[in-house]
């Protein structure tokens, strides 16, 4: 074979992307577009509401169920505080009705027994009325204790501190033995309710209004795709150079509280050029587009990619440099 055949053959052979001629596919023809324009900031996730488990009677910490971190309902048991001064009262009371009653059944009987002779002349009107007198008195004596003991009784059931709300369990500053008095936290609950609290340089605050869109990413989410959110309250004062806002965003709960993440927001609105994702290509680390020139020939140009932008559910890619109105993309697929 001649010589000069076969180094032509090697070269072409060696030739970038000779090996992967492309399939040329659908054309997508470049616009200049205003966008939004997005910084990236730090935010905290925050509860909406915490609130407190409190105790509704003194005494001391028996049994504590829960501990820092805990997932709890409306009505779960956080602790149980006892009094070993209503055990004895109750043990009183139930020895005090032992007595009432035995008292009761004989005034009872005497009544009876007195109305069966009233009729035959045997005992007077004046006993009648004293034998009436002592089982009423009895009667409501034995009421009484009873309903005391119902009240003590209610007082021993207060003695469990229950959750006010669903929510995770921040802090319980008790343990067992713990004496507490009435009114007393026992565990402070950050309420099923989670927000994303924002903090920005004061330059940005006129931008920032409610109903802006905030995006985490993926990554933030623990997923491949990102998240978007909604700014719900723009806070009027400045403090030390920073304007707060707060917003919605969906799977906060997944988060530890107080705990900081990556955040997009808008801070107004530029021209720019969006391109869909499947139309860009990384080689070697540097982004692709394939180009189609004047001719028709289609060529591989870099460009300098900026942030995911979301356009009616199709992920386009800001293309900061590389391309201009009017220029031509066709999408490959392989050989």
């Amino acid at each position: 074979m001649n010589t000069r055949i076969l180094l032509s053959l090697l070269l072409i052979g060696t030739a970038p992307f000779a090996m992967a001629r492309p399939v040329l596919a659908e054309d997508y023809t470049v616009t200049t577009q205003k966008i939004t324009d997005q910084k990236i900031v730090f935010a905290t996730v925050e509860s909406k509401d915490e609130v407190a488990a409190r105790a509704r009677t003194g005494g001391t910490v028996v049994k504590l169920n829960v501990k820092e971190g805990d997932e709890v309902k409306a009505g779960d048991e956080i602790a149980l505080v006892g009094d070993d001064k209503l055990a004895l009262q109750i043990k009183t009371l139930d020895a005090q009705i032992s007595g009432l009653s035995a008292q009761v059944t004989k005034s009872n009987a005497d009544l009876k027994r007195v109305q069966s002779l009233i009729g035959s002349g045997s005992v007077s009107r004046a006993e009648l009325d004293a034998a009436k007198a002592a089982a009423s008195s009895n009667n409501n004596a034995l009421k009484a204790a009873q309903s005391q003991r119902a009240v003590i009784e209610q007082q021993v059931t207060e003695g469990k501190i229950l959750a006010p709300s669903n929510g995770r369990v921040l802090q319980v500053p008790l343990i067992n033995g713990s004496v507490v008095m009435s009114g007393e936290v026992a565990a402070i609950i950050a309420a099923d309710s989670y927000i994303l609290r924002l903090q920005l340089p004061e330059r940005h605050a006129r931008f920032m209004k409610v109903g802006d869109k905030v995006r985490l990413d993926g990554n933030e989410m623990g997923s491949q795709n990102y998240k978007e959110g909604v700014i719900t309250l723009v806070y009027p004062g400045i403090e030390n150079g920073r304007v707060v806002a707060d917003a919605a965003v969906e799977g906060l709960e997944n988060y530890f509280i107080g705990e900081r993440v990556r955040a997009w927001i808008a801070t107004g609105d530029r021209q720019s050029i969006l391109v869909p994702a499947d139309y860009v290509t990384t080689i070697a680390g540097i982004d692709y587009v394939s180009l189609k020139n004047e001719s028709g020939q289609v060529i591989q140009v870099p460009v300098q990619r900026g942030h995911v932008v979301d356009q009616d559910g199709t992920a386009m890619i800001d293309i900061l440099s590389g391309l201009k109105d009017g220029d031509v993309l066709t999408k490959t697929t392989g050989e």
